[in-house]
């Protein structure tokens, strides 16, 4: 039988930077960056955690305790990839999702922690990879259904993401004409602890999660690595003329187009 070695996605020898790997979505997008030949420097607000996640990828990946909160952030993490790998390609920016709420009952102060982790946070970063980047290089920030669509009882979320969104598509815009491309991933119901957790909010995680799945046209949750193959290749020059645009990896969960 002739082995067939299917498309090549250029990722061999790239290195990037993946924030909330330690475990989630962020740490799926890196095993497969990984697997695909790339580098990375994956992050956790506990350094142990990323540490351990990176431990877990072998000799290709590292692992910094960083908040995306800190502003001294972007530098460091860009910093770290030239002196383990000796180069920098792309910025994956996942943030753990903000507090569960309903508008009545979120403080100012959980907004504007929140905007300062999932909003300001995922701005600096990408603010300072398009800085360092160079032509082919790249930045994708996981969003959420919310972008697209309100999720109950999830109304942070639904006031920042959407606002990131547009933050994407207008970065997208201006450092298009330098060959950078910028993306956001709007994953739906992927099986991580996070979704998780959500799900036994209500009280019966079984009927909450049959119900999700009832609205999903693959039936079923994602697992952690579809959605990390997904974020490999828009990241990867194989996706080099996809920029601007949000990609909802969902199972067909949105309707809209």
């Amino acid at each position: 039988m002739v082995h067939h070695e299917g498309m090549d996605l250029g990722l061999k020898d790239r290195v990037y930077v993946v924030t909330g790997g330690g475990r989630g979505l962020g740490l799926a997008a890196a095993r497969e960056l990984v697997a695909e030949g790339a580098r990375t420097v994956i992050t956790s607000r506990n350094e142990k955690d990323a540490a351990a996640a990176a431990a877990g990828l072998g000799g290709n990946a590292v692992g910094v305790g960083a908040d995306n909160a800190d502003p001294e952030t972007p530098e460091r993490l860009i910093a770290a990839a030239r002196e383990h790998f000796g180069r920098f390609d792309g910025l994956l920016i996942s943030v753990g999702g903000p507090p569960a709420g309903l508008i009545g009952d979120i403080s100012d102060e959980q907004w504007r922690s929140a905007f300062d982790s999932v909003f300001l946070g995922a701005v600096r970063l990408a603010r300072a990879a398009v800085q360092e980047l160079s032509e082919g290089g790249v930045v994708g920030l996981v969003l959420s259904s919310s972008v697209h669509e309100p999720i109950t009882n999830l109304a942070i979320s639904n006031g920042l993401r959407p606002g990131l969104a547009g933050f994407a598509k207008s970065l997208a815009t201006e450092v298009g004409p330098r060959g950078i491309r910028v993306l956001g991933l709007s994953p739906g119901r992927i099986d991580t602890d996070r979704v998780r957790e959500l799900d036994a909010m209500s009280g019966d995680p079984e009927a909450a999660r049959a119900s999700s799945t009832a609205g999903i046209p693959l039936g079923r949750y994602g697992a952690p690595e579809e959605f990390g193959r997904a974020a490999a290749f828009f990241l990867s020059p194989a996706a080099s003329y996809l920029t601007g645009v949000v990609i909802p990896v969902d199972g067909g969960m949105r309707r809209g187009f």
